[in-house]
Parts: structure tokens; sequence; C-alpha cells
């Protein structure tokens, strides 16, 4: 009976649509080509404007500060009537702002791939000895504080909606903030949110405010008394109007109410509409909260915000709860980001010293050949699956760039930043559609020798391959999930790519090669479905040879681990300086610096065995001051500055300065790491228990163990070989194998068990060997495409793309082999041998490779 599909295809449909629309545009519009395009008027003044920007941009500054120096005091608000500036109190920057927005590309591009801007900071520490009491000494005090700090500033800007930002410090009270691609209005914002430092204090107002100043103008009309100041609370009215209220307060917070003390914070809204503050203190500030009321009934409390005046409620009845109220004429983007602040407050406050425009960490040469690696790598893989699979292969690519486009729709719509671990989740989804097909189509290649009809048969393979393709991407799900909640930086962005990936790929390969097929079937336009059958049926003893491979895989994983271990602690450098951190150089030259000048000191940086040096571009806003950023490993400046003087004498490179900078992937994103994949591999072992057997669930997690220790160990002995560091792209390929190792185990198990349940007859052992050769031909096809994709990635991937590439590959090795001889191994003898209690009685299988009559 024909299937009515009409449906399925207009949910197709809308997605693609939707999902293209919220991609395009993907790359931004140049702003004084926007500026000029959009404006409703041009005259010869307007004109001029523009060239003179051309020229600026052309010299160094970039578009939006040309554009500003440009228009200077013109008025451009008749240019651009349709923008509503007037009430504005810089109608030229309002209008600037707007229409970067309205050109920025959807596609967000991370600091590795794009640049962005960098913030170096300075925390006040006088101001940190003046708030601290304890016995700290002044050194650890300043570490603890720059370390908290370093936490905040992550938490704020995660909230504030820029992803995987590298923060670290940059030696004695300095921290280095950089962000990604940033318009003008969010860098702005950035600054604000950065340097506030969201010091809560609740002070008593003076019984006497009124008699000593005027609160509504502020005139004094009495000399302050000792132990008080005077503040002001400026608010803008709904007409426009700024009303005033001065108070007299104390010069300092009430019964130790201040500092870290609000446990929660959310914006609320008022009887009239109006966005309000609504706060929940910790236990011990609520504790003190209630003392401070109860004493103090008909008195007012001012609440104090970085030493500005909130509001000062008067005290009708004690507080006991801990809870309250920062009302005022909030918008509610300002609500919001106070929000943000009172929940991450700073233990002393932070200034901006310094602010530039980077380039891409990565490098436009790395970038460059990471893009033509993942275009052959789709290539590869897209011919090798319409060469195999002819048609069906078709099918599978059509559905393999339906898969990508929805990727990056969800992930434009959600404004997620792509980045060098994001692209690795990518990878892993492409490996994982491409795996669901092969799933489907040898399923269906086994109904068709069993002689069913072509519909029959594909069916059949879409029925039987549901199962198996749901339980290993619910698996990965469950991982990427965890990973995006319990992680930080790169770990959680890498998560938000698999998460939206592996939900992708279910759709596309169980309803759009589905609806091809039934298209085609329905109008009898596809009569038979012919594949390659290169790998045939085996007859392989797996388990025979499992426990030898077994010991010594084993062995190989945790002695090359350990080898690594000894080698960092007999002083062998192990770890980049993503990990470890080191020596950040500024070097000036005689000419003007591009592209070609990094590609020309990472050359010279790998003499020195400094393969994975940082080197970015940096400009200040007016492009007037450019210099060469080197980050190197520690103590390495004076070989730096050798290596350049004498590799690149033309270019006369000038040391500028320089200081220490800490790890990018500090103790808080390791420990995040650590802890979210703990917990995705309970959730795995839960679930897996829940659906298979609880012998299944720890082998599966044991074996991606033994993959991740392996894969760690390999990249040891590289290291001890080749010099290879360990590095941030290392991490996003650990957590690419856990997806990819757990997948691959998920296959097997299910074949094991589809055989049991169908009472297939033979021991246990005879069982997964039978299990193991029915799914050779998917294990090889689908580990080979990926392995082709990855391979791709190490051949004309350079630098971090190469890191990743080679740790993914072994990964993709020893995830295929661990499956056969790690996982099934492990449930083997978990049973010792015996069935598990899994189907009914057993029952002869004809034609099958290793079941016994």
């Amino acid at each position: 009976m024909k299937q009515n599909n009409l449906g399925r295809f207009i949910l197709v449909l809308v997605i693609v649509v939707w999902s293209l629309f919220q991609i395009y545009p993907p790359a931004s519009r140049n702003l004084i080509t926007e500026f000029n395009d959009r404006a409703e008027k041009s005259d010869t003044n307007f004109v001029a404007i523009v060239n003179e920007a051309q020229q600026l941009q052309h010299a160094g500054t970039n578009d939006f500060a040309a554009l500003q120096q440009a228009i200077g005091t013109n008025d451009i608000q008749k240019n651009f009537s349709f923008i509503n500036a007037k009430t504005q109190v810089r109608p030229t920057t309002y209008i600037l702002n707007r229409l970067q927005r309205e050109a920025s590309g959807k596609i967000k591009l991370g600091l590795d791939l794009q640049g962005g801007t960098s913030f170096l900071m300075e925390m006040n520490t006088n101001a940190l000895a003046a708030n601290t009491n304890s016995g700290q000494p002044a050194s650890e005090a300043v570490g603890a504080a720059l370390s908290q700090a370093i936490q905040v500033l992550r938490k704020r800007i995660d909230q504030f909606g820029v992803a995987e930002p590298d923060i670290r410090p940059a030696g004695g009270n300095r921290i280095l903030v950089q962000l990604p691609g940033l318009s003008q209005a969010d860098k702005d914002r950035a600054k604000e949110q950065l340097q506030k430092p969201a010091f809560l204090e609740f002070r008593l107002v003076h019984e006497r405010s009124g008699e000593i100043v005027d609160e509504k103008t502020g005139d004094i009309k009495e000399p302050v008394p000792p132990g008080y100041v005077l503040l002001r609370q400026y608010e803008l009215l709904p007409n426009n109007q700024t009303a005033l209220t001065a108070l007299v307060v104390k010069d300092h917070a009430e019964n130790g109410l201040s500092g870290d003390i609000v446990k929660h914070a959310k914006v609320d809204y008022g009887t009239l509409g109006q966005p309000q503050i609504d706060f929940e203190l910790t236990p011990e500030g609520a504790k003190r909260f209630g003392e401070v009321t109860s004493a103090n009934i008909n008195h007012r409390l001012a609440i104090v915000l970085d030493k500005e005046l909130c509001s000062a409620p008067n005290i009708e009845s004690a507080i006991l709860g801990g809870n309250g109220q920062i009302t005022g004429h909030y918008t509610i983007d300002a609500a919001r980001s106070l929000v943000n602040v009172l929940e991450n407050p700073m233990r002393a406050p932070l200034s901006i010293v310094q602010s530039r425009d980077v380039s891409a960490t990565l490098g436009k040469d790395s970038i460059r050949s990471g893009i033509m690696a993942s275009e052959w790598g789709v290539i590869f893989v897209a011919g090798f699956m319409l060469i195999y699979y002819r048609f069906a292969g078709l099918t599978a690519n059509i559905a393999l760039v339906t898969n990508i486009i929805i990727l990056l729709g969800v992930m434009c719509s959600i404004g997620t930043t792509f980045t060098l671990p994001g692209i690795a989740g990518g990878v892993l989804t492409v490996g994982m559609a491409v795996d669901a097909n092969v799933l489907i189509y040898e399923r269906i290649r086994e109904e068709l020798a069993k002689g069913k009809t072509l519909r029959g048969a594909i069916d059949a393979g879409y029925g039987r391959a549901f199962g198996t393709i749901f339980d290993s991407h619910v698996t990965t799900l469950i991982s990427s999930i965890i990973l995006i909640w319990k992680g930080t930086g790169e770990i959680q962005g890498f998560g938000v790519t698999l998460t939206i990936g592996v939900a992708a790929s279910l759709f596309t390969a169980l309803v759009v090669t589905r609806l091809i097929f039934n298209f085609l079937l329905n109008r009898n336009w596809m009569k038979s479905l012919s594949m390659s059958h290169i790998i045939t049926a085996s007859k392989i003893d797996f388990m025979k040879m499992a426990k030898p491979l077994f010991v010594m895989t084993w062995i190989f994983a945790i002695a090359a681990v350990g080898f690594g271990i000894f080698n960092a602690t007999q002083g062998k450098r192990l770890f980049g300086v993503d990990f470890a951190g080191g020596d950040s150089a500024s070097f000036t030259s005689s000419h003007k610096l591009g592209d070609k000048d990094i590609s020309d000191v990472r050359a010279a940086l790998a003499t020195i065995n400094e393969k994975d040096a940082q080197v970015q571009l940096q400009k200040d806003a007016a492009g007037t001051l450019e210099t060469l950023n080197i980050t190197t490993s520690s103590g390495t400046t004076e070989k730096v500055k050798y290596v350049l003087a004498e590799k690149l004498p033309e270019a006369k490179y000038v040391y500028t300065g320089g200081y220490t900078v800490g790890a990018a992937i500090g103790k808080e994103i390791q420990v995040s790491a650590v802890v979210a994949s703990l917990l995705a591999m309970l959730g795995i072992l839960l679930y897996v228990a829940f659906r298979y057997e609880f012998s299944f669930a720890v082998a599966a997690v044991l074996a991606v163990l033994h993959d991740v220790l392996f894969a760690i160990g390999a990249y040891c002995v590289a290291n001890a070989i080749s010099g290879r560091e360990f590095n941030a792209t290392v991490v996003a390929a650990v957590l690419t194998i856990i997806g990819f190792s757990i997948n691959d185990k998920i296959v097997i198990f299910d074949r094991i068990r589809e055989q049991l349940k169908l009472g297939v007859r033979g021991s246990f052992s005879e069982i997964i060997n039978l299990s193991l050769n029915q799914t050779l031909s998917r294990t090889i096809i689908t580990s080979g495409t990926v392995f082709l994709a990855t391979g791709s990635l190490y051949l004309f991937g350079g630098g971090a793309i190469n890191d990743f590439a080679f740790t993914f590959l072994v990964g993709i090795l020893v995830g295929t082999y661990s499956s056969i001889f790690i996982a099934s191994v492990i449930v083997l003898w978990w049973h010792k041998g015996q069935r598990p209690n899994i189907g009914e009685s057993q029952v002869t299988v004809q034609n099958s490779a290793t079941a016994k009559a």
C-alpha cells in the first residue's frame, strides 16, 4: 500500500528552509559598504565621509572606528531617517551600532578561527587589602582573588552570550581576556560587564538625613557627620526627566552585610510592570540581615552597589528570610546585567589597562589548511558512499548535506560560536550520520538476501536498524548534554555542537532517506537496489584471539600514560601553553605586518621546538599601533628573540615587552572536563544497563575508558618521539573519541542482544562471534569513512588541527578494536561463558556464519 509522505515532505522542507534562513547571510558584510548602501540621502558631504572612512580602513583602522573618525561632528541622522536616534545621547554611535548589527553574518567564528578583542585587566590590590580582614598573607590573598576573578569573569561572559573566551592570568595582578569577534556595541557592553565589581552593601541611613541634606536637590544643609557619607541616586523617569535622591548613609556596611552574600538573583516585574531585581542572600547573609532589620525597625536601610545608591526602603518589620528587592527605573537589559554581576561579584575591582583587536590564534595558514582538509574529508566520504552503495549512497549523501544544513541552522539560530572543538563535534556527527545509513543499508542487504521484495526489505531494514540507531544516538546525547551542563568553555562548545548534530543525524537518517525511498517506490521508479559487497560474510573466531590482545593493549595504555607522567616529572615538556601557561612577548616591525609574517614566524619558532606557539597580530582601535604577540612555553622569551633575529633579520623585529601568562585551560576547566566525562560515563552506564544488561553497561564504560587511556598514552609516546604537546585540541579529540567509541559498541551489543532474543543456537562465545562477523562489514565501513575524513585533516591540516586529527585517528582505530576485543570479551567473562537470560529457547539459524546446526 502506498504511503502518504506529504506530511513528512512538508516537515523536511520547512526545517531545511528555516535552517537556510537562519544561516543567511553566513558572513558579515563590510560596515562601510553597508553604511554607504543603506543611506537614504547621499550628498557630497556624505560621499566625502565614505571616502575618508575607506582610506582609514585601508590604513589599518577597523571599519567602526574609521566611520566614527570620518563622521566626526557631522549629523548623519538625515541620511538614516529609518533609524530613530532622536532620543539617543550619542545618535551617531547608535546608528552605527544598528547598521553593524544588521550587517553581521550569522556564522560566528571563535578566537581560534577569526580572532577578536583582547583586554588586559588589572586588579586593584589596595582595595583587596581594605576588604580583607583575615590573617591570610597578601600574596596568597591576591592569588586567590585572581583565581576567583577568572572564574567570575568566565561566568559573566558565558551569561553575556560570548562563547568560549580565552581567560588566563597574565602575571602579577593582571588577567588577559580575549573574546571572539564582537560588534562595537558588544565591546562596550563587555567592557562594562568585565569591570563591574558588583560589591553589594547594606548601609543604615542616618536618622537625620533629611535635615543634613535636601534629598531632592542634593544641597548640603549642614556638615555630614563622621562615619557617614553622602550618596546620590539618579533615576531616568518615563518622561525622560532625571530624578535625584540624596541620602546620608554610613560609610561601611552594617553588621558585615557586604561582598559575596547574594545566593541567587533574578529579574522580576513590579506592580506597574517595571523591571526589578529580586535577590536571595546566603544563609550567613540572611542571618545577619535578620539581625539588622530586627534591631532597626522604622529605619531606612540603603542598598549600595559599587558605592552607588540603588534604593533605601524603610524597615517595617524584621526580615528573616534573607530575600529582598532592588527597585528603580531599570530597562530589562540593565536589570539582567545587574543580576549577572550580583550573582558573580568580584573580591576586588578590575580595570582595563589595554584593549586591542587580535588575529585568529590558529593563524590563517592553519585555517586554510583545515578548510581544505575538511573539504577533502567530505569528498572522500561522499565519494565512498556513492561508489560502494550507489543510488543508496547518493541518498545518504543527500541526507548528509541536509544534516549539515540543519546543524548550521540551529547553531546560528542560538548564536553558537564555531571553534575547532565545536567543529570536532561536527566531525563526529558526520561520522554518526554515515554510520546510521550504513546500518540501515546493511540491514536492507540482509533482508534482500533472505528473498524479500524491495519494499519489504526496506521496511524491515529501517525497522530492524531503528533500535540500534536510537540507542547509539541516545547514549551520545546523554554524554553531550552532560558536557553542556557541567562543562565550560571549549568543553561546553563541543557538547552543544554534538547535541545538535546527533539530533539532526537521527532525523535525516530515519526521515529524509526513508522519504526518498518511499517516493520512488510509490511511483515504481525504483525496481532494485544494488550495492557493492566487497566485505563478505566471515567466520573469524574473535574470542579465541581476545585474551592476549586484551592484556596487551591494557598494558600498553597504562604503561604509556605512566611513561608520559614519568617524563613530565623528569622535566620533559608534556603540556603546551594551553595547559601550563608560558611567556607572552610583543614585537614591532619596520614594515606592515600581515599573514605571511605570521606564517614565517611560526616556521621560525618550530626550529626551537615551539610548534604550538600562539602567534597573533594585534592592533589598537585606531590601527596606529601594530604588534606581533607571541606566546610560547615558560622561559623561552630569550630564545624567541634570538630565533627571530637569526631567521628573519629583514623583518627587524623589536622586542617591546612581555609578561607571564597562565593556562588557558585552567584548573576550573580541567576539573569540569573530568567531572563532565565521569558523569557522562555514569549516564551511559545507567542507560545501557536499562536497555540491555548491566554487564553490557560495565563493558561499554570500561572499553571507552580503555580507548581514552590508549589514545592519551599514544600521544605521550608521540610526545617523546616528535615533541607533540597536550593542548586544547587534544581535549576536543578525547571527547570525540568517547562519543565515537560508545556509538560503535552499542551497534555490536544490539546485534548480540538480538541473537539472544531470537534464541539462536550456540554457546555465548559463538553468539558473540556470530554478531561480530555479521556487523564486521558495517564496522569497517563506518570506521573507514570516519578515518578517511579525519585522515584528510591529518594530512592537510597543520598545527593544532594536526594534533586533533592524530589523536582522533588513534581513537578510531582503538575504538573499533575495543568493540571487538575489549567490550565483547568483558561481557563474555562477566557471564563466565554462559548465555545471559535473554530470549527463550534456542533455534537454528540457517546461513549464519558461525552458528552450529
